[in-house]
């Protein structure tokens, strides 16, 4: 069903198909997906308490930080965005807690049901917590009790949030997974939209955001009909199943829709991208970088080499990437002679090279992961590293496989993301429109001056991340 009045009638809707249709709008299928998700999160945990303490040996370093780790971000992210917050089962407890059902929504849960406070309502606890995983890095992605302790934490947390706040706080403001899995959705070629705008404009009664306070509607806090981007859309299908007008959809479009939107390019989010990507290039330097005195002070957390190590994250992270760009929307400011707001360029640059930050954590993933995926089934056959065989693999071998692959995919995806974000910098630069039409001009010379130190910015990123990974 495709509207002339859909924001974007060339779309494909998915939902089109009956069967697509009754399979994302039905309750129990999401259910059942997030409870066998559930289940092997707690037995993730049950490994990483009293399973053995080598990381290679144990379920719990090898099925989240190389497996699940590295399906987010080479498949669900880039063509599902979302989904997997869709399925996610940290919030789950708190959820049925909440809406006092496992399944149906009702209005008989418990909690107080709060508003979230209007000062955090931003990224800022999001980019906070992924800056915290980033400084804990080495026992966190390498020792098994940390890792559980972690996800355990993280389901307490979401189970309190809920108790007291509404709906998917804890997913919208706190996740740290939420926040870096939403800013790169944008990227992905799903979304969920209305159908037909009028529609949304005649029904006035707005139960699918007005009815989160009464258990239903969108548990995002999102108004459907004003939906313009990924970022807050957690895919969960209840604006499909809860819409009295039928008027929600799930369409597929072109990679990257959403970083071409109208929407406001808020500071708040285009820091967090930032947040990312120098986080991307202090992961490289510490697990793939040749020098054993960083791993070492990362590893030796509290000790003095630590803290040198953790002022450097800080300054890698909040001050040295986004200064680089901040200076380079300056310099390009004044080299092109205009005068407009520097800030305002600045979030949209960040926006821009949201391609170059994904691309670099795609790379990443393939340097690191690739030659440890080997120790997946040993890990299935003998989860808590106790001896077992359940699949008969013993003696099992765990050899780097890919190796003689891994540097040509990285040097092929990080062109691309530099090549898909030099195009985004030159879009981003503010050009006037002429003619009655409203069309663009082609880039003036002071446009072109205006980008150049962004483009320089991507590129020098970019040499200095093929340097880290393959040299």
């Amino acid at each position: 069903m495709s509207s002339s009045n859909h924001p974007h009638p060339s779309r494909l809707e998915i939902t089109r198909l009956s069967w697509a249709r009754s399979l994302l709008s039905n309750r129990w299928t999401l259910f059942l997906l997030r409870f066998l998700l559930l289940a092997g999160f707690l037995f993730t945990i049950l490994a990483g308490f009293f399973g053995t303490p080598v990381g290679g040996l144990n379920f719990a370093i090898i099925f989240v930080w190389i497996a699940w780790w590295t399906v987010l971000k080479l498949v669900l992210i880039p063509l599902g965005g979302r989904v997997w917050c869709s399925v996610c089962p940290i919030p789950m407890p708190g959820e049925w807690l909440q809406q006092g059902s496992l399944v149906q929504r009702g209005t008989r849960g418990l909690g107080w049901n709060l508003r979230w406070p209007r000062k955090l309502a931003n990224t800022g606890i999001q980019a906070a917590a992924f800056i915290v995983i980033g400084l804990f890095a080495g026992v966190t992605l390498t020792v098994p009790r940390v890792t559980a302790w972690v996800f355990l934490g993280l389901i307490a947390a979401a189970a309190a949030i809920s108790l007291i706040f509404e709906r998917r706080s804890f997913c919208r403001y706190v996740c740290p997974m939420g926040g870096f899995i939403g800013w790169y959705s944008q990227v992905s070629p799903v979304e969920v939209r209305v159908r037909d705008s009028a529609v949304c404009t005649r029904h006035t009664v707005k139960t699918c955001y007005s009815g989160c306070i009464e258990g239903y509607g969108c548990p995002w806090m999102n108004f459907p009909a004003a939906l313009n981007r990924n970022t807050n859309c957690g895919l969960c299908m209840e604006c499909l199943r809860t819409c009295p007008e039928d008027n929600m959809g799930v369409y597929l479009r072109p990679f990257g829709a959403d970083l071409h939107s109208r929407a406001s390019k808020r500071m708040d989010e285009a820091w967090m991208g930032l947040v990312f990507l120098g986080s991307v290039a202090a992961f490289s330097i510490v697990f793939l970088g040749p020098w054993g005195a960083i791993k070492s002070a990362v590893f030796n957390v509290g000790s003095m080499e630590w803290w040198g190590y953790a002022l450097s994250f800080l300054t890698l992270v909040l001050g040295l990437i986004p200064g680089a760009l901040w200076l380079a929307v300056w310099a390009g400011q004044r080299w092109s002679g205009r005068t407009g707001s520097v800030s305002k360029i600045f979030s949209a640059m960040s926006f821009a090279v949201l391609p170059l930050g994904f691309t670099t954590w795609i790379a990443f993933t393939v340097s690191f992961a690739f030659g440890k995926l080997s120790y997946i089934l040993p890990v299935l056959s003998d989860p808590f590293g106790w001896g077992w065989d359940l699949l008969s693999l013993s003696p099992a071998v765990m050899t780097a496989q890919f190796s003689e692959i891994v540097p040509i995919i990285d040097v092929m995806i990080l062109m691309i993301g530099l090549i898909w974000s030099a195009k985004n910098i030159l879009l981003a630069v503010p050009k006037p429109v002429h003619g009655s039409d409203g069309k663009v001009p082609p880039l003036s010379r002071m446009e072109l001056r205006a980008a150049s130190p962004a483009l320089v910015f991507s590129c020098i990123f970019t040499v200095g991340m093929l340097w880290l990974l393959i040299a």
